[in-house]
């Protein structure tokens, strides 16, 4: 069992703030989660990460409107579904279509937060324990390894990479959330515009309320832009104090 000085040294861990990053490594993972967002491969391998979230909000969102989940699936070709029973129409299914292209920038706006009081640990920590509450509802074999992949690589780091390494991982992870979140709203309208997404979650989301599917994509581009800015002011925070800027 577990001392009670080693409960307060985990607690300390988690919940304790770590050093400020050097203003650089906040500039080079923001280039870095640039660069991975708008480079086709790389994209490509690392969307993965955004279909993880897009699809846990719609989970998430339909556990907290009394919908019963019946499961999620994530596909190799990084698209993405999750089934919920209850109500087709209704404040609930429209809340939760709603969910899955704003939740990538939302939560990386949470993460921004964290981070902008230091809370490098807790931040991975978190992560890991939502990759596994997420895991529980998981019906194929590819999103059974794309999580545990995913979990295992945040939780070797936050449990064996020095602060600096977790600094730079948890600030490009935040990064890459908050500019990855824009980049399927843009696909999403031109794969719209060609006739090849007639059941997305706009034209899901035009039919059960009076507001056109181009109405919702614009919502979606909308707030994810939103969260793009308030999540750069936190993870900027400490380079616009030092510059004399004030926000």
């Amino acid at each position: 069992m577990m001392s009670i000085d080693g409960l307060g040294d985990l607690w300390d861990t988690l919940f304790g703030a770590q050093p400020d990053p050097p203003p650089l490594l906040v500039l080079i993972t923001a280039a870095v989660a640039l660069v991975v967002v708008s480079t086709r491969l790389p994209w490509r391998i690392a969307r993965n990460a955004i279909t993880i979230a897009h699809e846990g909000g719609h989970a998430l969102v339909a556990l907290l409107t009394g919908r019963k989940l019946r499961g999620i699936r994530l596909h190799s070709d990084t698209s993405g579904l999750t089934l919920s029973a209850g109500r087709p129409t209704g404040p609930g299914m429209i809340l939760t279509l709603l969910a899955g292209y704003v939740a990538p920038p939302l939560v990386g706006l949470a993460g921004a937060w964290l981070l902008g009081g230091n809370r490098i640990t807790l931040l991975l920590w978190v992560a890991v324990a939502l990759l596994l509450a997420m895991l529980v509802m998981i019906r194929n074999a590819f999103g059974v390894v794309s999580l545990l992949v995913t979990g295992a690589v945040v939780l070797a780091v936050s449990w064996y990479a020095t602060p600096q390494v977790q600094a730079a991982f948890a600030y490009a992870g935040v990064w890459f959330l908050l500019l990855g979140g824009v980049r399927p709203v843009v696909e999403l309208q031109r794969l719209r515009s060609r006739g090849r997404m007639p059941a997305s979650d706009a034209d899901q989301l035009a039919g059960l309320t009076p507001f056109p599917a181009f109405f919702w994509v614009t919502f979606f581009a909308l707030v994810n832009l939103v969260a793009l800015v308030a999540g750069a002011l936190l993870l900027a925070g400490p380079i616009l104090t030092d510059a004399g800027i004030t926000v």
